[in-house]
């Protein structure tokens, strides 16, 4: 007896089969198509292989996807359907669909046989149809229904429709007031959307005043030519349904026909399609609405100023805004998901802290009751704590400087009043002497102290006119000679250094500010050197500038104060320089007086040791006649 070859005898099983056969390799290219398959489709095997064969019809695409899918996730699939034959007749088959699987169990690819089934059959497609069409609008409504964004959700709502029903074209209509608007289609050329129409006269008002859910228009029943639907071609039926949204019309979808007909089951499923939209249409403007709201609340959390930060009913972070990151130096992905950084006051509480990078927080906290959320408010009060403490230090150097004076005026006051008979006359002009110097200091004090006073509240007045700054100097300077024996006083001022811009009188405490610095801060004596020089603008259209330096060799200004020195109540840390007294206003009125002239002061260390401040004015014109 003659070796048959198993593959030769599968290969003619397969042509001789009275069913047709087709397979579909990944992508859906035919890769077996029988002599059956092309009797019953009219397609010959050349003709179809390798090609994606166009029987499945659009409305059914869904289906057909949707069986392949649960093939390829394991076992066997059987529909009764409808396939279109090459001259465009739909045929009703059953379809039996398994895998191809390679010898390592991986897909390859669909072999399905198909098998028309005769008219008796009829009823029992019927059903079949019904249920499938049943199970189709439950994936079709769960799956809209997990669509949140609402243009999305429009779209979804307007293909499902085409594809449930075999509508050629579809709309959703949305009701703005006494107009409507096209804000979804498909099968309808793009340039419709966002159309509008009178609602009065629409199909829409016509079912509103109906008071039914669906209506059928035909162009046997009225002319469809005024709508805009008529750019379909061969438009012959509308069918629409109306969307409720909180039990107020919202909108209506339409299924348009310019090719099959329209019968009741149709009807049915846009009526339960347009019901079930209302809902997915009411979960999509909700979750719009509270994404508004989020994104309201999160842009008024992200420009606070304030650290803010809200914590789950465990403690840990949930959000973290900018300024919390730059406040505290940790950023939101490093806290998200852990406690606080700090320690937490009580409810409704408030309560203040140091961080470990020296900044003071104070801290407050309210409860969200609905969710248990906490949402934690810190701002920086550094610099509140420091003037809190600078005051605080104030008060105890102005104290102190206060009552040294007034010590030494009472103690002679009442030497002279009990002692005077037995006092000499050298003795009593001394302590004359002494009590006018101390009044003089206690003088100086309070002055200080209103100039403070007035500088705090942006109440110094100047009168600025061109003045003679070279002289001034040179005054000042020589006055200051004579307080000292432990110093050499060195000015060096051009003689034709130009007038300065500014207020004569206040360059004369400015500078006499300078000098008395320079002589307390450098306690041991050494070289102070006062020069005046002319500098050119960096613009050509303003003034030149004079710039002033008084330089001494004193203790110094630590690394970091070179402009807190300038603050209210505030002295520099270098060295012992606090031993020198002062209740820390002199700079800060120096350099309000001299911005209140259209000036600039700055400090600078020197090297090896002492200060450089640098007073700088715009030049002005001489006067005529001066």
């Amino acid at each position: 007896m003659a070796c048959v070859n198993p593959v030769h005898l599968a290969s003619a099983a397969v042509e001789s089969a009275p069913d047709a056969i087709v397979a579909l390799d990944l992508r859906f290219r035919v890769t077996l198509w029988n002599r059956a398959a092309e009797r019953l489709f009219g397609w010959p095997t050349e003709e179809i292989l390798g090609r994606e064969p166009a029987i499945v019809p659009d409305e059914l695409m869904a289906e057909h996807h949707a069986v392949l899918e649960r093939v390829a996730a394991g076992g066997d699939v059987s529909i009764a359907t409808r396939r279109f034959r090459r001259d465009g007749t739909l045929v009703d088959v059953r379809i039996s669909t398994g895998a191809l699987r390679d010898d390592d169990g991986r897909l390859t690819g669909w072999i399905s046989v198909l098998r028309p089934y005769e008219e008796d059959e009829a009823a029992q497609h019927h059903v079949a149809e019904r249920a499938r069409l049943v199970r189709r609008l439950t994936d079709v409504v769960a799956d809209i229904n997990t669509e949140l964004d609402l243009a999305s959700l429009l779209d979804r709502i307007v293909v499902s429709l085409t594809e449930l029903t075999g509508a050629d074209a579809g709309g959703f209509t949305l009701i703005e007031g006494d107009r409507l608007r096209l804000v979804s289609l498909t099968g309808l050329p793009e340039h419709l959307r966002n159309d509008t129409a009178d609602l009065e006269t629409s199909l829409v008002g016509e079912l509103q005043r109906s008071g039914k859910a669906v209506m059928l228009a035909t162009g046997v029943t009225r002319s469809l030519d005024d709508l805009i639907w008529s750019e379909l071609s061969g438009l012959h039926t509308i069918a629409l349904g109306m969307s409720y949204v909180q039990g107020r019309p919202y909108g209506a979808l339409y299924a348009l026909y310019s090719q099959r007909k329209v019968g009741h089951v149709e009807l049915e499923l846009l009526e339960l399609l347009a019901g079930h939209a209302g809902v997915a249409l009411a979960n999509a403007m909700a979750y719009a609405d509270l994404k508004r709201q989020r994104a309201h609340e999160r842009a008024v959390i992200d420009s606070s100023a304030d650290g803010i930060a809200v914590l789950d009913d465990a403690g840990h972070v949930r959000q973290w805004n900018p300024a919390a990151a730059v406040l505290t130096g940790i950023s939101a992905e490093e806290v998200i998901g852990k406690p606080l950084p700090f320690p937490l006051p009580d409810q409704d509480a408030s309560v203040t802290h140091q961080l470990g990078n020296g900044r003071w927080l104070e801290i407050l906290v309210a409860g969200i009751p609905e969710t248990g959320e906490r949402v934690v408010d810190f701002r920086d009060v550094t610099k509140s704590k420091e003037l809190d403490e600078a005051k605080d230090l104030f008060m105890a150097t102005a104290s102190h400087e206060l009552r040294t004076p007034i010590t030494v005026v009472q103690g002679f006051a009442s030497t002279l009043v009990n002692r005077w008979e037995h006092l000499s006359d050298d003795d009593r002009h001394g302590a004359v002497a002494t009590i006018a110097e101390r009044a003089g200091s206690l003088g100086r004090l309070v002055e200080q102290l209103l100039l403070g006073s007035r500088a705090g509240t942006g109440q110094l007045s100047v009168t600025n006119a061109p003045f003679d700054l070279g002289k001034l100097i040179t005054g000042t300077s020589l006055a200051f000679r004579t307080l000292t024996d432990r110093h050499t006083l060195v000015v060096h001022v051009p003689d034709d250094l130009p007038y300065a811009y500014g207020d004569a009188m206040a360059s004369d405490v400015v500078v006499g500010q300078l000098l008395e610095n320079a002589l307390k801060y450098a306690p041991d004596g050494g070289t102070i050197t006062v020069t005046a020089r002319t500098e050119k603008a960096p613009d050509p259209e303003d003034p030149d500038r004079i710039i002033v330096e008084v330089e001494d060799e004193g203790v110094g200004i630590a690394p970091g104060d070179h402009e807190r020195i300038f603050e209210r109540f505030v002295q520099g840390e270098a060295g012992d320089r606090r031993r020198f007294g002062g209740i820390g206003l002199g700079l800060y009125i120096v350099r309000r007086l001299v911005h209140a002239q259209g000036g600039e002061i700055t400090a600078e260390s020197r090297e090896p040791r002492g200060t450089c401040m640098r007073l700088t004015l715009n030049a002005a014109e001489r006067p005529d006649g001066e």
